[in-house]
């Protein structure tokens, strides 16, 4: 999505592949700890909540990249991307959870939000760009 060629774009996307693959690597991790180990306890929420660690993180990465980008142009083209990102991932996410909790629909995973940000997020910033062609 950031077709920058800026050091920030650069570094965007550097940082952003690491947190990808590193959220990749906890996840499996995650469910092959639980498969072996069947933790107990506080261990439950410590590996839980291991996996969350490097999703905040690609979070802050966006922002990262949204303060040091120069290009007003690539910023705004960021910024509006990220708004239809949040936008639709909190109106799918809300209406499915109505959905779940009064007209018995399939529980669906959270997570399915944030893997729902980025499609929506790499969708409108390229509609975005091809508006400006």
């Amino acid at each position: 999505m950031a077709r920058s060629t800026s050091t920030a774009g650069i570094h965007f996307i550097g940082r952003l592949l690491t947190t990808t693959l590193i959220s990749l690597g906890v996840v499996i991790y995650t469910k092959w700890a639980f498969q072996h180990f069947h933790p107990a306890g506080f261990r439950i929420y410590v590996l839980a909540l291991l996996p969350a660690v490097p999703t905040v993180a690609s979070l802050v990465v966006v922002g990262l990249y949204i303060s040091e980008e120069k290009d007003e142009f690539e910023r705004s083209i960021i910024i509006r991307s990220v708004l239809w990102g949040l936008g639709a991932a909190l109106a799918v996410g809300s209406t499915w959870g109505m959905l779940e909790q009064f007209a018995q629909a399939p529980h669906l995973s959270s997570f399915l939000s944030y893997l729902f940000f980025w499609i929506v997020w790499a969708i409108s910033g390229t509609i975005i760009r091809l508006r400006y062609r």
